[in-house]
């Protein structure tokens, strides 16, 4: 079994959402497209919601304070879809007032 060695950081730029997909805009100029359905609170969020991201360092990571919701590129990368629980997205939807 080998493992994969990144030899550059990949880094985030800029995101975009469609109603369908998430876009993550690398600083090397390549753009990753993942299914919204992969991270269910994009997919249940408000366009609003969905606009107020913030890269995380040096953009390692994307953050959406308002959805409690962090993507880490190198997860992306990976094929990794959010890990959260059923009950836990269960919990965090109920909770919602949008």
């Amino acid at each position: 079994m080998s493992t994969l060695v990144l030899e550059v950081e990949p880094n985030a730029v800029e995101v975009s959402i469609t109603d369908d997909d998430l876009i993550i805009h690398l600083a090397d100029g390549r753009r990753i497209v993942v299914p919204l359905s992969w991270y269910p609170r994009l997919l249940y969020a408000s366009q609003a919601e969905r606009q107020n991201w913030r890269l995380l360092g040096n953009g390692y990571a994307i953050e959406w304070p308002d959805l409690d919701e962090h993507i880490g590129v190198e997860g992306i990368l990976a094929g990794r879809p959010s890990g959260e629980s059923a009950q836990s997205f269960k919990r965090w939807l109920d909770s919602r007032h949008v």
